[in-house]
């Protein structure tokens, strides 16, 4: 069945959008994906403070609010996990596309909700989904992205975030001034929105070409590399990069093993790498202010909706402080920006623990400039970095399965933030925030002396950065047939007809509709399910039928029609 992303007439795909146009539309679009879970952490923490919410779940204790909020990260937790295993065979589009419809039913749950039980069920399925998002966006931003634009494009998803949060906030603010349960429940509806465009948009977008290369779909992870640099199929460079992927995936197709313990014995180092900025990108306090800012200008002196009203001014300096990334990123480089913001936000925290210490009539304007400057530090480096390092740093035949580890250490550090903050407010109160402000010196001693530099390396090239070209002396036999491999290629590219952007360009008669080339061993077969291969057998189960579709990208030989 041909594939809805690339429409076909005749053997001449018809795709307006190519090249820059084609990337930055894509970026935009997976930006929608991170804006929903950023809006899904920050609309609780303004609905919590107001008297409807308050009445209607019989002023709920500070557990029961932890819960409410917090339980959200649960089911992320249990889907990052399970994602890695839909991605592998499924695709990136169908995660996405799961993750969008999951999140949609988990906020029609929470919208219409008739009590507790009921509303931490809708958050734990908004939870599902949000994993599933959380996993699969940076890997599809990270696989699309040129290497001197990975870092910008990664920045511009994280800036979706934070828009999400910030919209969740204003939202909460406006609707403080409803007089009924709308004042709560308009917010949550909010996430419905979202969802739907995500899941009728994931129908448009093209699929990643590395995971087309992986999954023996060759002809059509070749003409999605086109697609994106807008060349032709027989452009030099266009035919480079499917080299590199080809080649970095039979170089992994060599060694077999795909299980999560083959990527533990294998990259154990980049796996930690990988979890470690996650687990301090939480530790750090930033959801001590996203969850509970305005119980944090509540403490400092801000009643009510002047509390919610700071929390929206502070969402408009996290916005802004998402933009110096974009440039620096490619530039600076991830080490220098994530150094620096550790710095920072260890200084802004101490400072606000101090001034609510202390508690003279200057402490809540000095809150609010200290919870500005945190936020800033934060949206600057340790916000960004984390959600783009591990894609980068994980080799392809293993990237689902890597970045799943670390976007579930996300979620169970950020669980605990998130259940621990009201507690620790009531236990040590303003003690709490040196003691965020001692993990951020933590994460700038590990960061100076554990994580390397991957400004603008390629990632076939990670290999090389982290010292493992010693796996390449295993496959070099292998290598030699990557030449028959480049032969087939160069014979489907080189008569001028297979030129897809000429006047008379066209996918000639020899391509066919799926082809499994015999340069590559057999993904299936050398692939292991592992654990969580055997969770997700439920999901397979409802989701098999599409398998076919989603990976057939609708080029027809022309003896087929």
């Amino acid at each position: 069945m041909p594939d809805p992303s690339i429409p076909v007439v005749g053997h001449k795909t018809q795709r307006k959008l190519v090249g820059h146009n084609l990337l930055y539309s894509v970026s935009v679009f997976l930006s929608i994906g991170v804006w929903l879970f950023g809006y899904d952490q920050g609309v609780m923490s303004g609905i919590i403070t107001g008297p409807y919410f308050k009445a209607y779940f019989n002023q709920p204790t500070s557990t029961q609010i932890g819960n409410m909020v917090a339980v959200l990260e649960i089911g992320a937790f249990i889907t990052s996990l399970a994602a890695a295993h839909i991605a592998d065979n499924y695709g990136r589009r169908m995660t996405l596309r799961t993750g969008a419809i999951v999140f949609t039913i988990g906020g029609a749950i929470q919208t219409f909700c008739v009590g507790y039980n009921s509303m931490v069920l809708g958050r734990i399925v908004s939870g599902f989904g949000v994993g599933m998002l959380s996993m699969v966006v940076p890997i599809y931003q990270s696989e699309i992205s040129p290497a001197d634009h990975r870092g910008l494009l990664g920045s511009v998803e994280f800036t979706g975030n934070i828009i999400g949060y910030a919209s969740s906030v204003w939202i909460d603010y406006a609707c403080s001034f409803f007089q009924s349960d709308w004042s709560w429940r308009l917010p949550l509806s909010v996430q419905c929105i979202g969802g739907s465009v995500l899941f009728i948009g994931s129908f448009v977008t093209p699929e990643s070409p590395r995971y087309l290369v992986d999954t023996d779909q060759e002809v059509e992870g070749l003409a999605v590399i086109a697609d994106f640099q807008g060349k032709a199929l027989d452009d030099i460079s266009v035919q480079a990069e499917y080299k590199e992927i080809r080649d970095a995936v039979l170089a992994d197709r060599a060694v077999g093993d795909r299980s999560y313990r083959a990527l533990w014995r294998r990259y154990k180092g980049r796996v930690l790498i990988a979890m470690s900025s996650q687990l301090f990108a939480q530790l750090n306090g930033i959801n001590v202010i996203s969850y509970y800012a305005p119980l944090v200008f509540e403490q400092a002196g801000w009643i009510g909706r002047d509390a919610i009203l700071m929390t929206g001014i502070n969402a408009l300096f996290y916005v802004a402080s998402s933009l110096p990334p974009w440039y620096l990123m490619d530039r600076a480089g991830r080490r220098p920006i994530l150094l620096s913001g550790a710095v920072a936000m260890a200084i802004a925290l101490t400072a606000t623990g101090w001034w609510i210490y202390i508690d003279q009539a200057i402490t809540p304007n000095a809150v609010v400039i200290c919870v500005v400057i945190y936020n800033s530090a934060f949206g600057m480096s340790w916000g960004p970095v984390p959600w783009l390092y591990p894609p980068e740093i994980m080799p392809l035949s293993f990237r689902a399965k890597g970045v799943s580890l670390s976007t579930a250490t996300n979620w169970i550090s950020n669980w605990w933030v998130g259940v621990s903050t009201p507690l620790f407010q009531e236990l040590i109160g303003w003690r709490l925030y040196p003691m965020h402000a001692f993990f951020c010196a933590l994460s700038f001693i590990l960061v100076y002396f554990l994580y390397p530099e991957t400004r603008g390396v390629p990632l076939e090239e990670m290999d090389k950065l982290f010292g493992d070209e010693s796996d390449e002396d295993e496959v070099d036999s292998d290598f030699d047939e990557v030449e028959e491999a480049e032969s087939e290629i160069s014979s489907l590219v080189s008569n001028p007809r297979h030129r897809r952007r000429s006047a008379s360009s066209s996918l000639g008669p020899s391509l066919p509709t799926s082809r499994k080339p015999s340069p590559i061993p057999s993904r299936e077969a050398s692939s292991s399910r592992g654990l969580f291969g055997r969770i997700t057998d439920s999901v397979n189960g409802l989701i098999g039928s599409t398998k076919q579709q989603s990976r057939s990208v609708g080029y027809t030989a022309v003896n087929e029609e």
